[in-house]
């Protein structure tokens, strides 16, 4: 395993971590008593996978169902603490309810130090209040440093690059995890601030978010060519010196074979990356048309100023993967969030076309566009597709 500096953590991190949201029993918060043997020895097994492969990074959360405990018996039982934990809490407008959920997690967790705790989900400006103003979320954060309970404070977040950008400029936080790999680079200016402020840069779900790429299409098998697709998104992440650490999400013992070669690669990725990028590129080019690859993200009315809510920037992202990379699987996934992802996945996808939501309406907030028409189209297509159901996200099954 490679490993690199968390930052001002000043933390040895592996450059991948292992993630604790998908191999737990459930999401519901249930009492060790419920968990069988079968389900905790899987997640034994897994520990001393990522003991075995240096993984020597874990990351959960309070609200990732059965993890925190499972994960906290794993400790006791393999008898192997990881060197990191980490572990992330909401903000909450009273600070000792959210003081009372850190200890819980603590507790949970078996460990007399949490050396990462993030606030979980800084998505919206209320959220930043929340955490920053005097006696809020630092604050308590703050005295539990100082009785030796926790290392690092850092954040997590769903929102928008604007108000990532404006956390870090707090200069409040050490680290932050975020989301950003080949299909969803909006982030990268939020890198570069990180970077220089000095925080560690932990990067979310690379492989779900990233395109399901547990599952990919045959076009993305083919493009990505010679290299398995999660090869070429860990590589393309971690080419980025101002990223530090990618979240590997192990939900079976044989997930971590794709990521290790990747770490394998990586003094190589040189030979790899540039080429795969190119030919994901020309067939985007191909695909979408040389004047909607440029422009299709110009001048695009934000989710709150849209009739109905409808999130259309984010439903041409995802028209254009279906297009370009044949996502479909991940696209009617994302789709059927909208409306149901709260301020995780904020909009509404566009089931109210033609229902609630005129196209004239649509056409008024899109007449800056080149191509207005179009994109209605576009919507109507997804809508066809996607539009039989809704979904939610996984914490809230």
């Amino acid at each position: 395993m490679q490993y690199r500096r968390f930052g001002r953590t000043n933390l040895n991190i592996p450059i991948l971590s292992l993630g604790g949201m998908r191999f737990q029993k459930s999401w519901d918060q249930l009492d060790f008593s419920e968990i069988s043997y079968e389900e905790q020895n899987k997640v034994e097994n897994i520990l001393n996978l990522a003991n075995k492969y240096g993984l020597s990074h874990v990351e959960t959360a309070k609200y990732y169902g059965t993890s925190e405990v499972q994960l906290g018996m794993g400790f006791q039982n393999t008898k192997k603490i990881p060197n990191i934990i980490q572990t992330k809490i909401p903000p909450n407008s009273d600070p000792k309810i959210f003081e009372r959920e850190v200890m819980t997690s603590i507790d949970k967790l078996r460990v007399k130090r949490i050396d990462l705790l993030a606030i979980h989900g800084i998505n919206t400006a209320e959220h930043l209040h929340q955490t920053v103003k005097d006696g809020g979320c630092i604050d308590i954060l703050r005295s539990l440093q100082k009785k030796k309970l926790l290392g690092s404070i850092g954040f997590s977040t769903h929102g928008k690059s604007s108000l990532i950008e404006k956390a870090i400029s707090t200069n409040l936080f050490d680290y932050v995890n975020l989301h950003w790999y080949f299909i969803n680079q909006e982030n990268t200016k939020v890198i570069n601030l990180a970077n220089k402020y000095d925080l560690g840069v932990f990067i979310i779900s690379p492989t779900d978010k990233g395109g399901h790429l547990h599952t990919p299409s045959n076009k993305m098998l083919e493009l990505c060519s010679p290299l398995h697709p999660i090869v070429f998104n860990d590589l393309f992440c971690l080419r980025n010196k101002n990223v530090h650490t990618l979240s590997v999400g192990i939900a079976k013992e044989a997930d971590f074979d794709l990521h290790l070669e990747a770490v394998s690669l990586l003094s190589e990725s040189d030979k790899y990356i540039p080429k795969i990028i190119n030919k994901l590129k020309q067939e985007s080019v191909n695909s979408l048309g040389l004047d909607w690859y440029h422009n299709w993200n110009r001048n695009l009315p934000s989710w709150e100023y849209t009739p109905g809510n409808i999130n259309i920037p984010v439903l041409l992202w995802l028209s254009n993967l279906v297009e370009w990379l044949d996502l479909e699987g991940f696209a009617k996934a994302r789709y059927q969030l909208l409306g149901n992802g709260s301020h995780w996945f904020p909009g509404c996808n566009a089931n109210l076309l033609d229902v609630d939501v005129s196209e004239d309406q649509l056409l008024k907030v899109l007449e800056a566009h080149i191509n207005p028409k179009k994109v209605i189209n576009k919507l109507r297509i997804l809508k066809e597709k996607f539009g039989d159901r809704v979904a939610k996200r996984l914490s809230e099954k």
